[in-house]
């Protein structure tokens, strides 16, 4: 702390630095806050895979190997089958 001239002197920083540090970690948070976020996406997107495949397989028990139209709900013959 070169600029302290006494040793019980108060030593600020400017405005446009204190303006800027704050800036900055406010933006570390921010990247923070999102990584958070991207991780709990990523756990939810783990378990509704997985609620798929148990649906998948239970409707495979059902129907055999088809193909079901998302929009209708009709099961159709899967090629090859």
């Amino acid at each position: 702390m070169s600029q302290v001239k006494e040793l019980n002197q108060e030593v600020k920083l400017t405005e446009t630095e204190l303006k800027e540090l704050k800036v900055i970690v406010n933006e570390i948070n921010e990247v923070q806050m999102q990584e958070a976020h991207k991780h709990e996406l990523l756990h939810s997107i783990a378990l509704k895979t997985t609620s798929l495949k148990d649906m998948q397989k239970t409707l495979e028990e059902i129907y055999g190997a088809v193909n079901i139209d998302l929009n209708t709900g009709v099961v159709t013959d899967a090629p090859n089958s």
